[in-house]
């Protein structure tokens, strides 16, 4: 003999919508998640330490340039706030993307998907040849980080600069990465109001 239990009426009805109903649950709890590491990114930012590791703070003479220009600001890729800002979640309807669009520029005009690209793994040294302005400029800067301005060079004219890496994005996504199957059953048993969901 078959005894049935529980909601039968209820199993019936979640099996008839849930062909329908399962897809827009999943992509709306995959926008869920999206929103999420989005947030976790910018509050790295904000709190200089993304995924729990520290941003490698501003170097002095880059500090002093900032104060020459009139930012107070010490906080590591946090100038102005354009990249922080500049990071979203965009739903094509195809797939879900977080990070900083590629039609992204700060207020200058600087493509912020190169300047992400660039703190993130850091850049290959960069040669930079000094006019008479740039020396000017070098002097001041030097004086106001209170520093003395090199002098033994061999007299080439240039300077070497190396932008060392700033990872804000792959902590983020690594401290994320793991619970993600499990965050991602819940939301859509939510939706579907299955059991184990809330």
């Amino acid at each position: 003999m078959i005894r049935k239990t529980g909601d039968w009426q209820r199993a019936r009805e979640l099996v008839r919508r849930l062909p329908h109903a399962a897809p827009r649950a999943l992509r709306r709890a995959v926008l869920q998640e999206a929103h999420a590491l989005r947030k976790s990114i910018v509050e790295g930012l904000t709190k200089q330490a993304p995924g729990g590791e520290s941003i490698r703070p501003p170097a002095e003479l880059t500090l002093a340039a900032r104060r020459l220009a009139g930012f107070t600001g010490t906080k590591a890729l946090i100038r102005r706030a354009d990249l922080r800002n500049a990071i979203a979640v965009i739903d094509s309807g195809a797939e879900i993307f977080v990070g900083i669009p590629r039609s992204a520029t700060s207020q200058d005009g600087t493509s912020l998907v190169y300047v992400a690209r660039v703190q993130e793994f850091g850049s290959e040294p960069i040669i930079i040849p000094i006019t008479p302005a740039m020396r000017r400029f070098l002097a001041v800067l030097y004086r106001a980080a209170g520093r003395e301005l090199p002098r033994d060079g061999a007299g080439r004219g240039v300077v070497v600069v190396e932008v060392p890496p700033r990872p804000f994005i792959r902590p983020a996504v690594a401290t994320f990465l793991p619970g993600l199957e499990r965050r991602l059953a819940r939301r859509v048993a939510e939706a579907l109001r299955l059991p184990g969901g809330r």
